[in-house]
């Protein structure tokens, strides 16, 4: 009797992890600061028209005293849905951190880092070169229920090389690669990315395509496992427009918005479906020139940010304080809240503790 009623007391008073997300979207922003993410626009960029060709119009579309009001008007999805019904991570103003742990701080190794959660010193430069690691997709195309169901949307080439398109079989949408065409919307996606201006070169594809080719393959084949990456962001950085460069940043927000808006009007998806969004690497602050680099030579552009939301995920908000956690967490966390755990024949990160929501 006493037995039973131990039993009883435990099974009634411990902590039991929610059910688990049946989808999972990861989304990158590359390049995206955590100052800009956390504080809105900077000032010593938005206002010196080295950086801001119409500080007027800068001023107004992005600037508040506050910065709790100036980075909701950057990012409005982030701060209003994601806020208050996900998490945060990496303001390191209140103690939140978040590092890459790959010694390189570009993009590669971070996409690597995010998607094998290994940061392997083999993958050091941004060259074209199929990933020898198993990434989280990988595992996840062959697990049961999500083989065929695993699809990338990718605005740099280099992404198909980092989910290794030819290894794995997963589709990858990626840069200006023609797409096939089943319907007239097909169509017109893929007559609109052979004839739209590649401002930054065959290599990159237009963050707009990619996200409405993306948009209307869920619609079409509905997978269960999303990797939007989006690139302009950096690219537009490294120009050192850093007007543009908000502007992309606040049209993927709104980007993310629509597509959460379209998953939980869809039954698949609707209460069902976790979306984690991160960076790749940060970038340099000081001097304010420093922004537009990153890199071994550039402080600081370890430092990224990560935000989570939707089923199976606690909503505790914005992060104060707790350990240090790494990008190499991001592979077991994206499987931790499909209720698998990602093993691989390379070392990998440990899942972010306190972001798997749990109920009595």
């Amino acid at each position: 009797m006493r037995l039973t009623l131990c039993l009883l007391v435990l099974l009634f008073s411990s902590p039991v992890i929610a059910q688990p997300a049946q989808n999972i979207v990861l989304v990158t922003l590359d390049g995206v600061r955590w100052q800009e993410i956390f504080n809105g626009a900077d000032s010593t960029l938005l206002f010196d028209p080295v950086y801001s060709r119409d500080t007027a119009t800068a001023k107004k579309q992005f600037w508040a005293v506050a910065p709790t009001e100036r980075r909701k008007k950057l990012t409005p999805f982030l701060w209003n849905t994601i806020g208050q019904q996900g998490q945060l991570y990496g303001n390191r103003q209140l103690g939140s951190r978040v590092n890459v742990s790959n010694p390189h701080w570009f993009s590669y190794p971070g996409y690597n880092e995010i998607l094998s959660g290994y940061a392997d010193d083999r993958i050091k430069s941004n060259d074209k070169i199929d990933n020898p690691n198993e990434t989280v997709l990988e595992f996840l195309n062959k697990q049961p229920g999500l083989t065929g169901k695993v699809a990338v949307f990718s605005s740099w080439d280099v992404i198909e090389a980092a989910v290794n398109e030819k290894r794995t079989g997963i589709y990858a949408s990626s840069a200006n690669e023609p797409t096939q065409a089943h319907s007239a919307t097909d169509s017109l996606l893929r007559d609109i990315t052979t004839l739209y201006p590649r401002e930054f070169g065959d290599g990159v594809r237009a963050d707009f395509l990619t996200y409405f080719s993306a948009r209307q393959y869920v619609k079409q084949n509905q997978p269960r496992v999303l990797f939007l990456s989006f690139d302009e962001t950096d690219d537009l950085a490294h120009a050192g427009q850093y007007l543009d460069h908000l502007r992309m940043v606040q049209s993927i927000d709104g980007y993310l918005a629509d597509l959460w808006k379209l998953l939980q009007g869809m039954p698949q998806y609707a209460g069902k479906t976790a979306m984690l969004v991160t960076t790749d690497h940060g970038r340099g602050h000081t001097p304010k020139a420093r922004w537009k680099d990153h890199g071994t030579k550039t402080a600081d552009s370890y430092q990224i940010w990560m935000a989570a939301m939707g089923a199976g995920v606690a909503s505790t908000g914005e992060q104060k304080n707790g350990p240090v956690l790494f990008q190499n967490q991001i592979a077991a966390t994206l499987a931790q809240l499909l209720g698998m755990e990602f093993k691989s024949d390379h070392p990998v990160g440990k899942p972010v503790e306190g972001i798997i929501s749990k109920s009595r």
